[in-house]
């Protein structure tokens, strides 16, 4: 891993390193630790998700900026829209600011369900579009024609023939305006990766060509044609390589001017779904993106243009809904260590003996004789030695203290080897060890809630320390979560993508580490496993004077919320918890008024753990 932690890499320009901090990349630079002190000042402790709503706003912009470039470039007389989907992130701490943000470039949102529907009617800016994708009964189809009613510009995407039917009964039933129609076609292309599956024939959603043609039918017999405005495609999320959309472009440009030739004059649309791509990786080698956002632009207006003069039909107006894209940027999961494992093993915990068994004698002899100059061999030949040690306990020929001695000092012989190998010209000797030598760092938070795409799809998020920049890292690291599940660990790989950290003494000093482009799905996946919760966020604001402003602190629920999520009698609980205290026959009656005010506070305070 590159000295900064990939962030040439994975940043885009929205970090820079300064004095040995992560700083936001604006004109003042304001380093994200002091954020996370100022917060924590107020008692707030476990794990803090930020907001930067500066980084919502730069991804709409270049967005936009994009798309209108390439059709200044390209000559395209077609209009450029682009929808938010809900599902990537539904917190109102992001949808609100996204709303706000960008309603000058009349930036829309895309619901998938009757909740994010509702939700959209009451947030979206007017004017602006909105989608609605997913299956849908008919009181999701009334909710759409509820908000065509309110004046919204929205549009029905049809996944079946069974809701255009849906539709057409509807008409019928209610006022006159009526939502506009969009067909979700099957494409035969597909995606890459692992949202692959997303299109293509076999894929979840859309018509085929022979549904295609009897849809067109339908809505004329019903005389709703007019009302169909869009076809809709979608070829999978993360999308790593530029060229499966050109194809499905391609294939989807083709279908519009059929349609169009059909009689369907008001189709003008093409909704290419989401799935511009994000780039997480922090090793060169492993990058995960091919192509660019004016790449991306450049290419769907060239191909759409090429296309509709081919064909002499209208140049389409083209949608996106690629939420990862804006979202993932704009938040920052920032989470203290708690441990270093290895850290118990001091030199005053030895128990040697006047004698000791041959192998712990040859291990006491080699921590101290130890030096740059041997430091590889040395560390070698102690964990064989170990392995040796821990035969000889099996067979019964050594104590639990020999045993006890020799972890001590095999970890006390890796610490001063990675010390004397931590230089530069031996960089490559630190390698070759790290496997040997890598220490498990103590995280005061819950992958299965902040980091569930880690759990589940083994997706890789940038990870670094926010200060100690300036020093050089020397600890192999692998991290633990504070869940009792032995999968609530980042592992990284010795030789593919190496996490060094700082050894620290967190007994001494603070230690934190920032886990970056978490935005997109992983608050909304989250799990509540051991019950631990959305962690404690908050929204930061650049002012123009080169500080920050920290608004819409929500602290993480407190036990007895998330206990009532989960569908418990908290009031029974609470009463049952006091009730046991009052009969115990071991307390006398201050002594239960203390514990009743201690469970109290514990029953009201989030369920992370607490370090000073």
């Amino acid at each position: 891993m590159n000295s900064d932690y990939g962030l040439s890499i994975w940043g885009n320009s929205n970090f820079v390193i300064e004095a040995g901090k992560v700083c936001l990349n604006t004109d003042f630079r304001p380093p994200i630790i002091d954020i996370v002190k100022e917060i924590r000042d107020d008692g707030i402790r476990g794990p803090i998700l930020l907001r930067f709503p500066h980084l919502i706003k730069k991804q709409i912009v270049e967005i936009y900026k994009n798309f209108e470039r390439a059709k200044k470039e390209f000559d395209y007389s077609g209009n450029f829209n682009a929808v938010y989907p809900l599902k990537v992130n539904q917190y109102p701490g992001f949808v609100k600011n996204l709303v706000q943000i960008g309603k000058p470039f009349g930036y829309g949102l895309e619901a998938g369900s009757k909740a994010e529907l509702l939700l959209a009617m009451a947030y979206n800016n007017f004017g602006a579009p909105i989608t609605v994708n997913g299956f849908k009964d008919k009181e999701l189809i009334n909710i759409g024609f509820i908000a065509s009613e309110m004046g919204h510009d929205i549009t029905l995407t049809i996944e079946g023939l069974t809701e255009l039917e849906c539709i057409i009964e509807t008409a019928k039933e209610r006022f006159d305006a009526k939502p506009n129609i969009g067909l979700r076609i099957r494409l035969h292309s597909s995606g890459s990766g692992i949202w692959a599956k997303s299109g293509g024939i076999n894929s979840k959603f859309g018509l085929t060509a022979t549904e295609l043609i009897e849809a067109i039918n339908l809505l004329k017999e019903a005389n709703l044609l007019d009302q169909f405005t869009m076809i809709h495609f979608h070829i999978g999320s993360q999308i790593n390589e530029i060229h499966p959309l050109k194809k499905a472009l391609t294939e989807a440009g083709h279908i519009y001017a059929e349609l169009r030739k059909m009689g369907a004059n008001n189709l003008k649309a093409i909704n290419l779904g989401g799935g511009l791509a994000v780039e997480y990786s922090q090793v060169k080698e492993n990058t995960v993106r091919n192509y660019t956002l004016r790449e991306y632009a450049n290419d769907v207006v060239f191909l759409l243009k090429t296309i509709a003069e081919s064909k002499n039909v209208a140049e389409p107006d083209i949608f996106i809904e690629s939420g990862r894209y804006v979202a993932a940027n704009h938040a920052v999961l920032v989470a203290p260590v708690l441990e270093l494992f290895s850290q118990e093993y001091a030199e005053e915990k030895l128990v040697l003996g006047k004698e000791n068994p041959p192998l712990i004698t040859e291990l006491y002899d080699l921590y101290k004789s130890i030096k740059p100059t041997n430091a590889l061999e040395y560390l070698h030949d102690a964990v064989a030695h170990m392995d040796s040690v821990l035969t000889l306990f099996d067979l019964g020929y050594v104590n639990l203290i020999d045993r006890s001695n020799g972890e001590i000092l095999v970890h006390l012989i890796m610490k001063k080897a990675v010390a004397m190998l931590g230089n530069k010209q031996n960089y490559t000797d630190l390698l070759k060890i790290q496997d040997e030598v890598q220490e498990r760092y103590l995280v005061n938070f819950s992958l299965f809630q902040s980091l569930p795409d880690f759990w589940g799809l083994k997706q890789h998020f940038p990870i670094m320390p926010l200060e100690k920049l300036d020093e050089r890292p020397t600890r192999s690291a692998s991290l633990w979560d504070i869940t009792c599940d032995s999968d609530g660990e980042i592992g990284f790989h010795p030789k593919k993508n190496p996490l060094f950290l700082h050894d620290v003494d967190v007994e001494k000093e603070e230690y934190f580490l920032g886990f970056f482009l978490v935005g997109a799905y992983q608050e909304v996946l989250g799990m509540s496993h051991n019950l631990f919760t959305h962690p404690t966020e908050a929204t930061v604001t650049l002012k123009d004077d080169g500080g920050f402003d920290i608004s819409d602190v929500l602290e993480s629920q407190s036990v007895i919320d998330i206990l009532e999520d989960m569908d418990y009698d908290v009031h029974e609980i609470q009463n049952t918890l006091n009730e046991r205290v009052e009969k115990s026959t071991i307390l006398d009656d201050k002594q239960k008024k203390h514990i009743l005010g201690e469970l109290y506070l514990f029953l009201n305070d989030n369920g992370y753990l607490k370090s000073e």
